[in-house]
């Protein structure tokens, strides 16, 4: 069976016209799944019986199944579970800040950069997710989101996985998720996370797309970044800031640098300074982000006293930053850890 999900409106209307139906049902079809998030082919009453019976027998919708969904203490962030068809676990999470609402996406099973600090890749890589259970994660929190009479506005690429590493099928995805006939959510309201696959950044500087890029960058320097990131061997740091640098001048995109805060490792006020004359006289922001402790992994989270001494370096060197305390450390909704722990 085909995926629905993985079709944008053209290609829905070739693979009805394949089938000897009429085109204009794409519409129909758009606007059952993406507008009134209908997703039984029985409920769309204004199709045709037989044209009900052949979807049911041919397109495949949806693919994910709810695990579980897991709200934090506050009711701020909410992780979810999805099994996939091959009994494969995500994640997705859901932040509510303010009028935003906020959907972090997982792009593949496990991660192939197994960085130190990260759970997802613990297990290592197993697949890429296809368009469609990308879309799907987006798609189904949106539904869950229709009975608060909300919808979601912001996709972040954050999730489990490289998703520059899976390129194809993230690039295919941010373009029906902002499709004017699907969510249509704004290019300017979508963000890739990369830890640096510098040949997927070159090419998503050419893609004639809108989307905020963002560098999990967690080091000051080379040496410190191949410890704790063992894709730093392949892509030295200099190549990566040079794409990055790149896709800010072609796009006139601001790009962000994640900064994750590890006790003893790249906290010091010295690691501050080296990564301010890193970045000096670069459009970005530093994001900080204090370690969210995993099971399993002997790493720690900074005081608030050295994370206020880091900002402080950055602060003297007019290096934009802020800081976010991780939310939903109490649903273990850092990427990975769910599944981990379901497992």
């Amino acid at each position: 069976m085909t995926a629905f999900c993985n079709f944008n409106s053209s290609e829905l209307s070739s693979w009805l016209k394949s089938e000897n139906e009429r085109e204009f049902h794409s519409k129909q079809l758009f606007s059952w799944v993406y507008e009134k998030g209908v997703l039984d082919w029985e409920r769309m009453t204004n199709l045709s019986k037989n044209l009900r019976q052949k979807l049911s027998e041919k397109l495949k919708l949806p693919l994910l199944k709810l695990v579980r969904v897991q709200p934090s203490s506050d009711l701020e962030t909410y992780k979810f579970l999805w099994r996939l068809p091959d009994n494969n676990l995500v994640e997705s999470v859901l932040i509510l800040s303010g009028e935003r609402r906020t959907v972090c996406v997982s792009s593949q099973v496990g991660c192939p950069a197994r960085c130190a600090f990260c759970a997802s890749g613990q297990k290592g890589f197993m697949r890429n997710l296809s368009a469609a259970e990308i879309v799907e994660q987006v798609l189904l929190i949106n539904q869950w989101l229709k009975d608060r009479d909300e919808r979601v506005s912001h996709v972040v690429y954050m999730g489990m996985g490289e998703p520059l590493k899976n390129y194809n099928a993230v690039v295919k995805s941010v373009h029906l998720l902002s499709d004017p006939e699907t969510f249509n959510i704004s290019q300017r309201r979508i963000t890739i996370s990369t830890v640096g696959i510098v040949e997927g950044i070159k090419r998503l500087t050419h893609e004639d797309m809108k989307v905020n890029l963002v560098l999990s960058l967690h080091a000051p320097n080379q040496r410190i970044r191949m410890k704790i990131i063992p894709y730093a061997r392949k892509y030295p740091l200099e190549d990566i800031l040079a794409a990055m640098q790149e896709y800010s001048e072609v796009t006139k995109r601001d790009v962000t640098y994640e900064y994750i805060l590890i006790e003893g490792i790249n906290d010091h006020p010295d690691h501050a300074h080296e990564l301010a004359l890193m970045l000096r006289g670069r459009q970005c922001t530093v994001n900080l982000i204090p370690y969210n402790a995993v099971l399993g992994l002997k790493l720690n989270r900074p005081d608030k006293g050295a994370v206020k001494a880091f900002r402080a370096v950055l602060f003297g060197c007019r290096i934009p930053n802020t800081c976010r305390y991780t939310k939903g450390d109490d649903i273990a909704a850092a990427c990975g850890q769910l599944a981990m722990q379901h497992e």
